[in-house]
């Protein structure tokens, strides 16, 4: 058994919370603006927004991952559950919070496990705080891809 690690971002994006959740869903964009990620694919399904089961690749500094992920929650324009079957054991959430018409709020949590050996490595003090800056970074340009008109 490995050690669970968990990573929550947050941001404020000015747009109605249906577009934020419509750019969110679009499964070709992810790359866009999660850099780690090489690829989203839906399994045999035709729907290329938010489909029940999807596989990832992650590329990052010379390593490669790939897994499936399942949505286990779903309410549209407000919350995404997922964790993943096979390959890297992953879950993570999404919720979106409507702060007025054209504010939405986003809060993204990532948890993954590792191997007990490597976990103490990714401390907040050493690559954990690496992880959730990318993260961060991440959601800040999801946000402007929201705010600069993708998708509309």
């Amino acid at each position: 058994m490995g050690r669970w690690l968990e990573h929550t971002v947050t941001c404020d994006i000015k747009s109605p919370v249906k577009q934020v959740w419509k750019v969110w869903s679009d499964l070709d964009a992810m790359p866009l603006w999660m850099t780690w990620i090489e690829s989203v694919k839906t399994i045999d399904q035709t729907v290329k927004t938010l489909p029940d089961l999807t596989e990832w690749t992650l590329a990052a500094n010379g390593f490669r991952f790939k897994w499936k992920a399942q949505i286990t929650e779903r309410i549209d324009a407000e919350k995404l559950k997922w964790k993943s079957i096979g390959g890297l054991p992953t879950e993570g959430s999404v919720n979106f919070h409507s702060e007025s018409e054209n504010v939405t709020h986003v809060k993204l949590t990532i948890s993954y496990e590792l191997p007990r050996v490597i976990a103490p490595l990714m401390e907040a003090n050493i690559l954990g705080g690496m992880v959730t800056n990318e993260l961060q970074e991440n959601i800040n340009r999801f946000k402007d891809l929201v705010e600069k008109g993708y998708g509309k």
